[in-house]
C-alpha cells in the first residue's frame, strides 16, 4: 500500500473510533498508536522501504508510548 492510504485510514480510524467511553491512557494508546502507524508508513514510504512494515513498527511504537505518557503503567 502507498503511504497517503495508511494516512487516511489512520484518520479514519482515529477520527471513527470514538474516545467518548475510554480511559485517558486508553485515548493515549490510541492515538500513539494512529500517529506511530502513520508516521512510521510515510517515513518508511519516502525512504523507499515497506510502507507496511513501517506502519506495523511505527504503530506498535506508538501505541507503547501513548500508554506509558497515559499513566497506564503506574496502574495495577
Amino acid at each position: 500500500m502507498k503511504p497517503k492510504k495508511f494516512i487516511a485510514i489512520a484518520a479514519l480510524v482515529s477520527v471513527t473510533a470514538g474516545c467518548a467511553g475510554m480511559t485517558p491512557t486508553q485515548q493515549r494508546t490510541l492515538s500513539g498508536g494512529a500517529i506511530g502507524a502513520a508516521g512510521g508508513a510515510l517515513l518508511t514510504g519516502i525512504a523507499g522501504g515497506n510502507a507496511a512494515v513501517g506502519a506495523t513498527l511505527g504503530g506498535a511504537a506508538g501505541a507503547l508510548t501513548g500508554y506509558i505518557l497515559g499513566g497506564g503503567h503506574h496502574k495495577r
